[in-house]
């Protein structure tokens, strides 16, 4: 298959919290939980990002091992990079993880957070998509979209969303992602597809997936024509014309005015 990235930081002075690999066989794709509050952790989501990205794709080439099982080494390996940082932090770095890899009959996916995976067969499009973080902090979600940004009520509120979301994150009747335990890999969305019959995909982090669920101006198909006719590069620019005609978030409500965004294709 043939592969095209981009990716794109949501603050010209923060860096890029998202991670992507790709080539015709693997793709690996990531996306760092930004902190609003202490991490316990002196390096950072970015670092985070990039540490588990790297080691899930040294392992990952290895295709007769599983990708639960891969993520599951990876986040151990992670992990005992950094012993000196409060691992057991609420709020320690972590990251959504989406992994496609294809063998020679078989496109086989793991997904585990809001990263979005899409694919076209030849029998239709499916999407897979772990959106719980989504039920999470409702109150204090709603509440945060009542504020424009810059406003001091925005940043409260954002903080009090972000504890809320903390206290949920990794926990039964919560959201998971990777982090520092192993063991939240049970909860991802894994499988496989006949190899023959995939005719697209497509990988998104939710920065890179606001036209379809945040502004409604697409739906997944249309994303994989932009993607296929233009490319990554041309849908990240379109979420970001539509986030600089609405700066203070006030017709799209949402908690950061522009995402870090990452797209990834393949046909």
């Amino acid at each position: 298959m043939r592969v095209a990235t981009a990716t794109d930081p949501g603050h010209a002075l923060r860096p890029n919290e998202d991670w992507v690999a790709a080539a015709q066989s693997l793709i690996v794709v990531l996306d760092g939980a930004t902190a609003r509050t202490d991490t316990g952790c002196v390096h950072g989501v970015a670092w985070y990002a990039a540490k588990l990205g790297s080691t899930i794709t040294g392992l990952a080439v290895e295709d007769d091992r599983k990708l639960g099982d891969v993520l599951t080494d990876a986040i151990g390996i992670t992990a005992r990079m950094h012993p000196e940082c409060d691992l057991h932090h609420p709020a320690t770095p972590s990251a959504t993880t989406a992994l496609i890899r294809l063998t020679e009959d078989a496109l086989q996916y793991l997904v585990l957070g809001d990263t979005t995976v899409v694919v076209e067969t030849t029998d239709g499009i499916e999407v897979f998509n772990d959106d719980r973080v989504d039920t999470t902090a409702q109150a204090e979600r709603a509440e945060a979209n009542r504020y424009p940004f810059g406003s001091a009520q925005k940043q409260a509120a954002l903080l009090r969303m972000k504890h809320a979301e903390l206290a949920l994150r990794n926990q039964p009747g919560g959201f998971w992602v990777a982090a520092a335990d192993p063991t939240v890999v049970t909860h991802a969305i894994t499988g496989q597809i006949p190899l023959a019959a995939v005719r697209r995909l497509a990988v998104l982090t939710d920065g890179a997936a606001r036209l379809v669920t945040m502004f409604d101006l697409l739906d997944w198909r249309g994303v994989l024509d932009v993607l296929d006719e233009h490319g990554p590069t041309e849908l990240i620019r379109r979420v970001r014309a539509i986030e600089a005609a609405d700066p203070n978030g006030t017709k799209w409500p949402r908690n950061k005015g522009s995402d870090d965004a990452t797209a990834v294709y393949a046909n």
